[in-house]
């Protein structure tokens, strides 16, 4: 039986690139959540008047990958010491949100976020409507593999999550 886990941790072309080479993710869809306004664009999502962040809703197989596991992946590939943005994308829809689709899913993120060595500065928010992206934003990375590698270099991403987790 496959489930569906939802996070935000900045631009969602990087977040969506990291999930989809994951074993047990079967599919993951970028888009909008967490705000007020049904059917946000992009432009909208990014005027910071519509509450919402970009994410990457992952469905997967947890006979293949737990919880438990997406939410270690998900902490190593984001800044969790920051809420106004990630890396050298400042602004509420880049803050970095676990947001939950059931109680197990809470607790489990609760218990991930106490555990880990950095001050935290995440949120854990309930599940709201999923707002699939524009299709150009879904895996960009593959349709256009120069700029996202320019994106996701010029970002401070690598050099960053390198210095924070000592990996």
């Amino acid at each position: 039986m496959e489930e569906l886990a939802t996070f935000a941790g900045g631009c969602f072309w990087c977040i969506q690139h990291d999930f989809d080479h994951l074993s047990g993710v079967l599919q993951t869809q970028v888009g909008y959540t967490g705000g007020d306004i049904k059917n946000p664009s992009y432009k909208e999502v990014c005027s910071e008047k519509t509450g919402h962040v970009e994410a990457v809703q992952i469905l997967y197989d947890p006979r293949q990958i737990s919880y438990e596991k997406l939410l270690d992946f998900y902490w190593h590939h984001i800044d969790p010491t920051r809420s106004d943005g990630q890396f050298c994308d400042i602004g509420s829809q880049y803050r970095p949100t676990i947001f939950y689709h059931n109680a197990q899913q809470k607790e489990l993120a609760e218990c991930s976020k106490n555990e880990l060595p950095l001050s935290c500065l995440v949120q854990i928010l309930p599940m709201q409507t999923f707002y699939p992206a524009e299709l150009y934003h879904q895996q960009f990375y593959k349709k256009d593999p120069a700029r996202y590698e320019s994106y996701s270099f010029y970002s401070g991403r690598k050099q960053r999550l390198k210095d924070l987790w000592k990996e």
